[in-house]
């Protein structure tokens, strides 16, 4: 137990602990620590030992009890016995901190436990010492008189100041000075790019304006090493920073006889390392085929007329197949490469819905297809005047969505991808077998999911994979909605020794031009795949043989996913694969 160190006015001699004696003689009332004739350290061992003990016994015929389902008020000797050894023990554990712990601090410093005699220089460093360990001085006897302390009245509360910012290291008058006409409202955010001619600047500028707005630090942000010009005007505005996503690559994925590493950028674990299994699965078993079934982008204008009657004429007119040219050489001048492929039309009322599907090439077309309807309603405009465009989407096409239109009828890319998988690899590197996959992909994927009501949802975990490849690839991943739109199937082949398996995916959304696909890190990704820009020569090759490589990542992640459930694997991988042991949030940007 600590005491104080006192200042001895006598000749010097060196530290000397008390004895236990000694100690005893200083203090008032009796001691925990007297219940054994034992010395303090022995004691104190002992009631611990029993009372941790007695506690693991206690816990022990407890869940034994629960067990065997015995009534815990029913106790034996055994138990009565542990039960006075446990309150003996806590009681003597509750002296020890109670009485002794607290006499140390309370009434020990008014006595001399140390005796405490140096010369003046080591007296110094002792002091010194002291103090630093009770910074108020309180359990030093100074000899000089005690004084009245002043009351200093505390300091007003300030607002708390937000964490160092690592960028910009300086900033000079005339940032300060367009950072503070931003936090007044001054000069609009918006328009820092413009008038600032630096992208970077922009940024930097902004991202402290608002963090002195919010008072909230942006510090695990990062700003530097992104090229912000790239995104000026087409990708994001009024930037302040860029988030870090990891990309793994999973693979290689052989499909149509050539092999693929597929960059998947995503923050669950087990996904790349699951993907990567089941591309072993397919690369064993001969690869994967697919088949590219439609290749056509929509977008479904929405009209108002004056009656249903009206409406109906317009929508005759659209689909007879006489006026298919003259409607589609209005489409086509929008751009060299969006050609116009049918036009479907439902009617709600006097309300018309017209759907155009179009080729877009490499790009994956939604503006390119937008263009092209609004040159079609403003010739439609001169024979039906009467006609009142309400919106150039009404989501009949159906964007960012799921929608039966697209599953029926498809939109971007219909795929399907196939392969036959050995029985040998379904044992081996899946660790089921044929029988158990093709039974619960039949309850899961297509009875559980028409049980839920899916639309287009036939599958395991198709989103999960559309997601991690559009986010790596610059696509825009909202399009992940309808692009998921897949249906799972699995047959046994040879006698039920081999198994077949298929994924129909009817609304693939992709480009490899325009957009986020030119940003450095996804046009990196892009090239790794042999995809990245246009193709030179066949228009849409590359987007076509994009959302391929998709369908094939899909069916591979499909076999592993379901094999893993099939063999009860699928909480023990996300347990050991899924669980960090870091603290991220300590880990510097």
């Amino acid at each position: 137990m600590e005491g104080t160190r006192r200042r001895s006015t006598t000749t010097t001699k060196p530290f000397r602990k008390l004895t236990d004696h000694d100690e005893s003689s200083a203090l008032t009332g009796p001691k925990a620590s007297d219940a054994l004739p034992l010395p303090l350290y022995i004691t104190n061992a002992l009631f611990f030992t029993v009372f941790f003990s007695v506690v693991y016994f206690l816990l022990t015929r407890w869940r034994e009890k629960i067990r065997n389902s015995t009534p815990l008020h029913l106790v034996t000797l055994s138990d009565i016995v542990a039960i006075f050894a446990f309150v003996a023990s806590f009681i003597y554990m509750l002296g020890f901190f109670g009485i002794d712990f607290v006499q140390s601090l309370i009434l020990r410093p008014s006595s001399d436990v140390w005796a405490a005699e140096d010369d003046d220089e080591d007296e110094e460093d002792l002091l010194k010492e002291d103090a630093r360990k009770v910074p108020c001085g309180q359990a030093l006897d100074c000899t000089a008189p005690p004084q009245k302390l002043a009351v200093v009245p505390s300091p007003p509360l300030k607002p708390k100041v937000v964490d160092e910012i690592p960028f910009p290291t300086t900033l000079n008058e005339e940032d300060e000075e367009i950072i503070n006409s931003v936090v007044a409202g001054k000069t609009p955010s918006y328009s820092l790019e413009s008038k600032l001619g630096d992208c970077k600047r922009a940024a930097a500028i902004r991202r402290e304006a608002l963090q002195r707005i919010t008072c909230k630090s942006l510090s695990g942000l990062p700003l530097e090493g992104f090229d912000y010009e790239s995104i000026l005007g087409q990708c994001c505005e009024m930037p302040v920073g860029y988030v870090q996503i990891p990309v793994g690559i999973a693979g290689p994925l052989l499909l149509d006889d050539k092999e693929y590493s597929v960059p998947m950028a995503t923050t669950e674990g087990c996904l790349v390392a699951s993907t990567n299994r089941g591309c072993k699965a397919i690369h064993l078993s001969g690869g994967a085929t697919s088949v590219l079934l439609r290749d056509a982008m929509t977008r479904a204008p929405v009209v108002r007329f004056g009656t249903a009657k009206r409406a109906a004429q317009l929508k005759f007119y659209l689909e007879d197949p006489a006026n298919f040219e003259v409607v589609s050489t209005a489409f086509n001048k929008s751009s060299r490469f969006g050609r116009l492929q049918n036009i479907k039309c439902a009617l709600a009322g006097k309300n018309l819905y017209m759907r155009f599907s179009c080729s877009t090439g490499d790009a994956m077309g939604m503006n390119m297809v937008s263009k092209g309807v609004q040159n079609v309603l403003d010739f439609l405009q001169k024979d039906f005047p009467d006609m009142d465009v309400l919106g150039i989407s009404g989501n009949y096409c159906s964007d960012k969505k799921p929608s039966a239109v697209n599953w029926i009828e498809g939109r971007g890319k219909s795929v399907v991808c196939e392969a036959i998988i050995k029985g040998d690899v379904v044992r081996k590197v899946l660790k089921t077998n044929v029988g158990a996959l093709v039974e619960l992909n039949m309850l899961k994927n297509l009875t559980g999911s028409a049980m839920a009501g899916a639309l287009g949802g036939f599958n395991a975990q198709a989103s999960n994979i559309v997601s991690a490849i559009y986010i790596a690839t610059g696509q825009d991943p909202a399009q992940n909605v309808e692009s998921s739109h897949c249906i799972t199937m699995m047959e046994p082949l040879n006698g039920g020794e081999d198994l077949h398996v298929s994924v129909t995916m009817p609304s693939i959304e992709v480009g490899t031009v325009g957009g986020g696909t030119q940003l450095a890190s996804q046009s990196a990704c892009l090239n790794l795949l042999g995809v990245k820009g246009a193709s030179k020569e066949t228009p849409g090759a590359n987007a076509r043989l994009l959302a391929s490589i998709v369908a094939g990542s899909v069916l591979a992640a499909e076999l592993s996913l379901m094999s893993a459930i099939a063999a009860g694997q699928l909480v023990s991988s996300h347990m050991k694969f899924n669980r960090s042991k870091k603290d991220v949030s300590k880990v510097s940007s």
